[in-house]
Parts: structure tokens; sequence; C-alpha cells
């Protein structure tokens, strides 16, 4: 519709890291939108141009954690805002994660890695501690997928 307010903005990956002990790998960091407060948050980045979305959450998963996986679940692609665009989300779960090395990354941002059991996980969720959208759907789309796929 001409005269409509459209954001072009890159697409982006977020993933849940589930490691081989069926332990879960999240941070907890700052963002601006948040106001001051902290959220726990999946691996995440921005598909770069020409990369497929799947090879983005590979390289995101290994800058940022340093895990790898051959098992992964897209969980799912979605339009971030139905009337103004925004780019899209896709998101995925990495099963039997293993640790290896970190890839350099030009992150700025502060991230506390943390390790979750499968409880802590979902508790967390419930308590609104993924307080991004995109983050808290990732986690309870993957919760969703593991309770009919253990």
């Amino acid at each position: 519709m001409e005269g409509w307010p459209w954001l072009e903005m890159p697409d982006y990956v977020n993933v849940l890291v589930e490691t081989a002990e069926k332990k879960f790998v999240v941070f907890r960091q700052t963002k601006y939108a948040i106001q001051g407060a902290t959220s726990m948050a999946p691996v995440g980045g921005y598909v770069e141009a020409g990369e497929m979305p799947e090879a983005a959450a590979r390289r995101e998963m290994k800058e940022e954690t340093g895990y790898s996986s051959d098992s992964w679940v897209h969980l799912g692609t979605y339009v971030v805002d139905g009337n103004r665009g925004a780019g899209r989300a896709h998101l995925y779960l990495a099963r039997g994660s293993r640790p290896g090395a970190r890839t350099a990354t030009d992150d700025l941002e502060e991230q506390e890695p943390l390790t979750l059991t499968r409880v802590e996980l979902a508790d967390a969720l419930s308590r609104g501690e993924f307080r991004v959208l995109s983050w808290a759907a990732a986690v309870a789309f993957a919760l969703a997928y593991l309770g009919q796929n253990p």
C-alpha cells in the first residue's frame, strides 16, 4: 500500500543450543529496548547477505558459544511485524551440541553464558526471563518440540 511505513531489516536467527548432556546454553545480557533490565537469550544474530538461514545459525552458534551440532531442527520462519515488515526470524534448535573453540566475533555485547536444565529453562520462560518475543518464542517452540520428540 502506497504511503504505508515499511521497515527493511535483515532476517535473523535464534538458536536454542541443547548439549549432548541435555543441558541448554543461553545467555544473560542487557539490551537497550529492555531499558536497563537483563534478559535471558538464546544464540542469535543477523543473516548475512547471500547466506542461508541455517548457515547463519551454525555460524552464530560457533561464534557465540564455540558449540557445533549435526542435528538441527527448524522451528519455523516468522515475519517480525505483519504490518511493517522488519525482517523475518528463523528459529532453530541445535541438538546434541558439542563444545569447541569459539570463532572471532565483532560483538560488543556483554553476555554471561548460562547452562540450564530443561526444568530450569522452562521455569525461566514461565517467569518471563526471556524478555524479547523471538527469544521467548524460540525457547517455547523448542520445549514444545522436545515434549513430542524427547
